[in-house]
């Protein structure tokens, strides 16, 4: 148990040190930037990620909805919050799951829980685990103490309930969503290595082969922007709350210029406080910072694995898993649950000539409208 002990001392250490960060240091603006940096080095995973680097890009305002009111620094949170390590048996036996069992064989040390509605791997010593085939990033990397795994409190309740015991996700009879083609006017996005065409003509062009789909199913389905302007993140997000919507869903295409090489698609959702991001892309990750949309972390988690999955069926596009991020503006002050997604790199030839290519657009919107059904 003393292992146990030096493990939670280290814990509290590293809340404390969130606690200790400037109340008023403000997070930047824009989902675009210049570099991406994980929170913390990682071990060897399951399945290696490349980075994500887009060119930073500021916005301009061209509509004039009310803002929405700032985050505050103040750690508020709408759920008990559990900061310590738990052991996952002990976790699964609360739960009414079968036994943590260790997978033999490979370089890497690896469990997995077998619930009735999937299967999980976890791997000691990293952040990246398996749902049901799907890849997603956990805040703390599990550890093995008195011979048991341990997970942190907090990736129980935010990353592993909401996948293996949380209420499917469901909708209403008058559902609404806001659709958000990235990107617009002088704000191009980036430019694919194959024609150079921008990244907001492709956006644009997905968002409005949703929004037919989605009607057919029931939605009222909102545009944050129906042609080539430029729109500030806080009134795409401002329309949302204007429109009352159930959902909000940002598209994006990825880059990763001048390398060719990266491939897939990434998910995105906002981290829950007291959780380390996935990514930071060189922007504070304050730990303990809550937004209004961290009301929504369950729900979040929900909607960002349901569209992944239904994603990468319709593609077969690489994945690159759910990912959490504090620092994008589009997200952090919705009152619903929100995602953004990254559906392949228009820096790589192979990615950007299916990115080009309508029937792909057609196929990634069939995919969105399949996984909100």
């Amino acid at each position: 148990m003393s292992k146990l002990a030096g493990i939670l001392f280290c814990g509290a250490l590293v809340l404390l040190a969130g606690c200790a960060t400037a109340p008023d240091e403000p997070l930047p603006p824009d989902w675009s930037a210049t570099n991406e940096v994980r929170t913390a080095p990682l071990p060897p995973v399951l399945i290696p990620i490349p980075p994500v680097i887009k060119t930073n890009r500021p916005p301009v305002a061209v509509v004039n909805f009310t803002n929405l009111p700032p985050a505050t620094n103040a750690f508020t949170p709408h759920f008990a919050p559990v900061f310590t390590w738990t052991s996952l048996d002990r976790w699964a036996v609360e739960n009414k799951i079968g036994p943590v069992r260790r997978l033999t064989g490979g370089p890497t040390t690896r469990y997995y829980l077998d619930a009735k509605n999937g299967l999980l791997v976890l791997e000691i010593g990293s952040r990246e685990a398996i749902w049901r085939g799907l890849q997603f990033h956990l805040g703390y990397a599990p550890e093995i103490i008195d011979n048991q795994v341990f997970v942190h409190g907090l990736d129980l309740q935010k990353n592993l309930a909401p996948l293996m015991l949380g209420d499917a996700l469901a909708f209403g009879t008058n559902r609404i969503i806001v659709i958000d083609p990235g990107h617009g006017g002088i704000n191009g996005g980036t430019i694919s290595v194959l024609d150079k065409r921008p990244e907001k003509e492709f956006t644009l062009d997905w968002a409005r082969r949703i929004k037919p789909l989605l009607e057919q199913e029931g939605w009222q389905v909102f545009l944050t922007r129906t042609n080539d302007v430029d729109i500030a993140l806080s009134n795409r997000v401002a329309m949302a709350e204007m429109h009352h919507a159930d959902l909000f869903v940002s598209l994006h295409f990825n880059s990763l210029a001048p390398d060719q090489k990266p491939v897939g698609l990434a998910t995105f959702c906002l981290t829950p406080a007291g959780l380390p991001s996935t990514v930071t892309r060189g922007y504070p990750d304050i730990l303990f910072q809550n937004f209004p949309n961290n009301n929504f972390d369950t729900q979040n988690m929900q909607l960002a694995e349901r569209l992944h999955r239904a994603l990468l069926h319709a593609t077969s596009l690489e994945d690159r898993g759910v990912n959490r991020a504090r620092f994008i503006g589009v997200l952090r002050g919705q009152r619903r649950p929100s995602v953004l997604i990254e559906a392949g790199f228009l820096s790589n030839p192979h990615e950007a000539k299916r990115i080009a290519d309508p029937l792909f657009r057609q196929k990634l919107a069939e995919a969105v409208a399949t996984a909100l059904k």
